[in-house]
């Protein structure tokens, strides 16, 4: 029998109200289960939020270097378990074991970014128009916070949007994916062993329908970040700031990446593999759009297809794998929606498209890597963000019309474009409306130490990451001194 997990509420594991308990599944082999999770309601909700409340009074006083030595004693401790805490993202999210060791030194290396942060928060002073008066700014933490945290980065978001918060002066409410609630109680075991005070960061696990509404429509919560599906942050945009709260979306994407006639067509595609088909195009940064200039297509599709088919979908633990499972079961029905939508409206299938289900992968949630050709404006695929393998191509006839392409979709996150022409490259880099960019490395590609975000329907608010990442957790007070 698979072990029972509590929520963390004041530095105690307590069960939910509710006395009820949900299972999160290994999606390799669905027979397995991980451990059973509170099914929490808004009542534990205001508990946790009511504690955090209280603990800002003393965590808010301490010296922010003190806090950051919090991150410090993190960092060591996430370079002990890496292993262990690569594991269990492996078995809970299904993605590769060498993916999974990935995230975890992407959270290290996130988190020597945001230590740093602590002997950098700081104010401005400039001069007085009075010669008597002395003016500066310093910042300050908000209060109680949200933080609703995605399951495809399940450590590094968790603990990256957690860390700048609590770093800032602010107290937590955490809420992870309900499909990573185990590495989610990591998490937290992390942050209790690096010294975070009862009540600083609480976690409430359940359904994000529940949960989220309540963070989202609480007048003591100052600040909510998210990272999910365009609908659901908007909806919680619309909670938060109706009430004069400070709200962070993180949501969908639609990545495009443009091949010119000039590029290193091997270099590309094996860019594009990484991301668009690795960790299941799993990511918010994935590439799901090529567009290519009609003079190369038939090669590079070519080129694309016998890359798709050589990839190894197995389980994450296969030292062999390219890719797992995809999440879950509805992550599965959603890829086979959309391939059955893209068939439909006339774009040309020319590999994937199917559950795997051979080579003892029955008991899983595989699918194979998919490429479509012949896609139009005007279809689903290229339109809706699936978050699957999935690679639409589409054909133009000049670099003109493949920024325009590129352009003509609700989301903002990422871009790629692969060229020699360094004035092309340059005019992309211009002109493109995302709010990353990149030439001649995949679309998925970031720096801690950078800001992160979109534009359009794929970011609400400040940015995270980098030097930015404190500006959302702080607000400015302006004091003025006379003698």
């Amino acid at each position: 029998m698979a072990q029972t997990f509590f929520n963390y509420i004041n530095g105690e594991w307590v069960a939910a109200r509710s006395g009820e308990v949900y299972a999160s599944i290994n999606p390799a082999n669905t027979e397995e289960v991980l451990g059973y999770f509170q099914k929490s309601d808004q009542r534990d909700v205001e508990v946790a939020i009511s504690v955090a409340e209280q603990a800002f009074k003393t965590w808010s006083q301490v010296a922010v270097p003190a806090r950051g030595d919090v991150l410090f004693k993190l960092i060591y401790l996430l370079e002990e378990q890496r292993e262990e805490l690569a594991a269990i993202i492996t078995k809970e999210v299904g993605k590769t074991y060498k993916n999974s060791l990935a995230e975890v030194s992407i959270t290290i290396d996130a988190m020597k970014q945001f230590s740093g942060e602590a002997t950098r928060l700081k104010g401005e002073t400039v001069p007085s128009k009075n010669a008597d008066i002395f003016a500066y700014t310093v910042r300050e933490p908000l209060g109680v916070v949200g933080v609703i945290a995605p399951y495809n980065f399940p450590l590094g978001i968790g603990i990256w949007k957690i860390a700048p918060a609590i770093v800032a002066g602010n107290t937590v409410i955490f809420k992870p994916a309900s499909n990573t609630s185990l590495i989610s109680v990591k998490i937290i075991e992390l942050f209790e062993k690096a010294g975070v005070p009862n009540g600083v960061v609480n976690m409430v696990t359940g359904p994000g329908g529940v949960i989220g509404s309540t963070i989202g429509g609480h007048p003591k919560v100052k600040a909510v970040s998210f990272t999910g599906s365009t609908d659901v942050g908007l909806a919680l945009g619309r909670a938060v700031s109706v009430r004069g709260g400070k709200m962070q979306a993180e949501m969908g994407g639609k990545n495009a990446s443009v091949i010119l006639e000039d590029a290193d067509l091997e270099e590309a595609i094996r860019n594009v593999v990484i991301s668009g088909f690795f960790d299941n195009g799993q990511r918010c940064t994935g590439t799901s759009r090529l567009i290519v200039p009609r003079s190369i297509s038939k090669e590079v599709i070519a080129r694309l297809v016998e890359a798709a088919n050589t990839l190894h979908i197995t389980d994450g633990f296969d030292e062999k794998a390219d890719n797992g499972p995809v999440i879950d079961e509805s992550q599965l029905n959603l890829y086979l929606k959309h391939i059955d939508l893209a068939v439909a409206e006339g774009a040309v299938l020319e590999c994937g498209g199917k559950r795997l289900t051979d080579q003892g992968r029955d008991k899983g949630y595989f699918v194979a890597p998919t490429v479509f050709s012949g896609v139009t404006r005007e279809m689903s695929i290229f339109k809706e963000e699936i978050f699957a393998p999935v690679i639409a191509v589409i054909e133009v006839d000049s670099y003109e019309e493949a920024l325009d392409v590129a352009n003509d979709s609700d989301f903002g996150l990422s871009s790629t474009i692969y060229t020699k022409d360094l004035e092309k490259a340059m005019h992309f880099v211009k002109h493109i409306q995302t709010g990353v960019t990149h030439v001649n490395i995949p679309s998925n590609y970031f720096e801690n130490q950078y800001p992160f975000g979109g534009k359009k329907a794929s970011s609400l608010g400040p940015r995270e990451q980098g030097s930015t990442a404190l500006e959302f957790w702080t607000e400015y007070k302006t004091v003025y001194i006379k003698a």
